[in-house]
């Protein structure tokens, strides 16, 4: 999550400054011209990844041509739409949108619709859907259709904007903002009107910051998950800062908690918190939520343990609303992104996940072989070995394992301390790892780096260096970059892989050099800061953007945040929406059909230039429904 106003990045690093790198001339001058630079780095504008079976030991190798003179097919469906700042949804001809559901709007028939002069209550928005929608994943069972979306944050000046300031008047405005964090499940129906909503659904649920939850995994009653009101270490409460998701064969909700260090904050004066929940941005001040003022468990100077207990990936099973969810502790804690999860020939899941702050690290999760006959199921995200990765400059890189052999650490403490033990293999920084999406018809693996304008020129939260090289080629990266990679013998399990990158966001219109981006990156399609990313049935890779809506400088003729289809095998990209003023554009799913995509909009107007979806006068994220006018289908 990024904007204009100041990132959570941002607020880390004001909290926990990092230190400026004093060895500057170690940074080799890769100022190259655009067409030099690329030939050196990216080679995709002239061929792409083909099948092949050969361990990876140079791109060269994994990399052919395409043949001269060659016309690829048009797989995209629709004509690219341009880049704008209007306040709505912009979507190409011959398609149309409609609001599937906003912030605030009730899950319930006994819930008040949603107020704007009151923004509502502490009780209504604990039954009503919640704010800053981000991740998300449908389901359909026996005729049933349910979503679960997470909802990231709140904006405080907005759902506290009828209050002087924009701040909070009693607790009952701080259980309001607490509230609108965690997960929204729904059961939704396809009408002649499109898909909507069905309230008082059996099926309907709201996850927030007060439900129960398991602790699984290694860490599962370690001492340092243990709390004065759990003192076993095994039942966590809440959820918060859900940022992206994934989705399981056995058919149950990835929900992925990123920035859970804001919450918390010390009522000791002059506490200071240790260096492994320094490392991890906590401090003795909070983002100005206020949790610590109605739920002392985030006080941390109360108990530190708590945050240990956040930064991780959450299974929610959408068709029982009773189920506890699963904190899944064997997937590591750190900001997570998303949880891209492929299943191996031998019954093993692989999960593929960025940690998403600049500097941090690139990861996967591989099973344990299941037992012999048993089915997929949980119990292969309880137990396994998880990884760091390592890129080298010759595009070739390595999944560092991250066990007690290699990191000096015990199982539990892997799991609780990831990116201590990241550090101490040596794993690549990267430039904020953010969406990991994996091809559906071959073993390639995509990640968005977003940005890091610390590249090159500051060491990560823990003092690792910042190199630039690899896949990380631009100092003080303000564009980012969407990463690839394909695995040695087409197998997730291989420790080896190949790597390219896809594309190089930048603004040819203002650049010359790397700046300007890679070869598929053109005036009619400049982006920055990739974010989302999912793959349709067809192959075809879609890309949301959370960054720079300045549409000056840098960033001139870029427009609002927005929405883009890639085709991997040709490397055409073409804009497809494009979202309201200050908004995030981020997650998506597709309806069973394929005739309407699920897209979500976040935070619009958060700096008070937007009044989307415009029927109230307060901005509010929401998902919406897009389709054909023809009704044919999208993917």
């Amino acid at each position: 999550m990024a904007n204009d106003r100041m990132s959570f990045d941002e607020y880390d690093e004001i909290i926990n400054p990092r230190d400026e790198r004093t060895q500057f001339d170690e940074v080799v001058d890769r100022a190259l011209s655009r067409r030099g630079f690329l030939g050196g780095v990216m080679s995709f504008g002239a061929g792409g990844f083909v099948a092949g079976t050969g361990t990876a030991t140079a791109l060269g190798a994994a990399l052919l041509p395409r043949p001269a003179g060659a016309v690829a097919a048009d797989r995209f469906g629709f004509d690219a739409i341009a880049a704008n700042t209007l306040d709505t949804v912009t979507v190409p001809e011959g398609y149309e949108w409609k609001m599937l559901v906003s912030w605030g709007d009730p899950l319930w028939s006994d819930v008040p619709a949603f107020d704007p002069a009151t923004r509502g209550t502490a009780e209504s928005q604990a039954r009503a859907f919640g704010d800053n929608n981000d991740g998300m994943a449908l389901f359909e069972r026996d005729g049933t259709t349910v979503i679960a979306v997470n909802n990231e944050y709140t904006n405080r000046d907005i759902i506290w904007g009828n209050r002087p300031e924009g701040k909070p008047a009693d607790a009952d405005d701080l259980r309001k903002g607490m509230m609108a964090h965690g997960v929204s499940v729904m059961e939704i129906r396809a009408g002649d009107e499109g898909w909507s909503v069905i309230q008082d659904s059996p099926l309907n649920r709201r996850i927030t910051p007060m439900t129960d939850m398991t602790l699984t995994g290694p860490a599962a009653g370690h001492e340092l998950l243990r709390t004065a009101a759990d003192p076993e270490g095994t039942t966590a409460r809440g959820t918060w800062n859900n940022c992206g998701n994934g989705r399981t064969p056995w058919g149950t909700y990835l929900t992925c908690e990123e920035n859970f260090n804001g919450y918390f904050s010390a009522s000791q004066d002059g506490f200071e918190p240790v260096a492994e929940l320094k490392r991890y941005g906590i401090s003795d001040k909070d983002w100005g939520y206020g949790w610590a003022a109605i739920d002392a468990r985030f006080d941390v100077s109360q108990e530190p343990n708590e945050p240990n207990r956040a930064g991780y990936v959450v299974e929610v099973d959408p068709f029982d609303p009773q189920s506890t969810p699963r904190k899944l502790t064997a997937l590591g804690r750190f900001k997570h992104e998303n949880a891209e999860l492929v299943m191996t020939g031998d019954g093993r899941a692989v999960v593929y996940m960025g940690d998403d702050e600049r500097g941090e690290f690139l990861y996967r999760f591989v099973s344990d072989p299941p037992e012999a006959g048993a089915k997929a199921g949980p119990a292969l995200l309880e137990k396994g070995t998880l990884y760091a990765a390592r890129f080298t400059d010759d595009q070739t890189g390595r999944w560092l394992p991250l066990t007690p052999e290699t990191t000096g650490m015990t199982e539990a403490e892997i799991c609780i301390h990831t990116r201590q033990a990241a550090s101490s293999v040596g794993a690549t920084t990267m430039d904020r790892p953010e969406w990991v999406a994996s091809h559906p018809e071959r073993a390639e693996v995509y990640v968005a780096l977003t940005n890091n304008k610390n590249r090159g020129l500051k060491p990560n939260a823990g003092g690792d260096e910042t190199p630039v090289g690899g896949p990380n080629p631009r100092e003080a990266n303000v564009y980012g970059q969407i990463l690839r990679w394909r695995p040695a013998d087409e197998d997730h399990t291989s420790d080896e892989f190949a790597w390219d990158l896809f594309a190089l966001a930048g603004n040819p219109e203002v650049h010359d050099g790397p700046k300007a981006g890679s070869d598929n990156i053109n005036a009619g399609n400049m982006f920055n800061s990739p974010d989302g990313m999912s793959f349709d049935r067809r192959g075809m890779l879609w890309i949301q953007t959370d960054g720079k809506y300045s549409n000056e400088g840098d960033f001139a003729g870029m427009g609002n945040n927005q929405m883009l289809v890639g085709d991997t095998t040709t490397g055409e990209i073409r804009r497809f929406l494009v979202g309201p003023r200050e908004c995030e554009v981020t997650g998506m799913m597709w309806a069973p059909d394929g005739k309407t995509v699920f897209v979500g909009i976040q935070h619009p107007g958060e700096d008070g230039n937007s009044a989307f979806p415009g029927t109230q006068g307060v901005p509010r994220s929401g998902i919406v429904a897009v389709r054909r006018t023809d009704g044919a289908q999208i993917a």
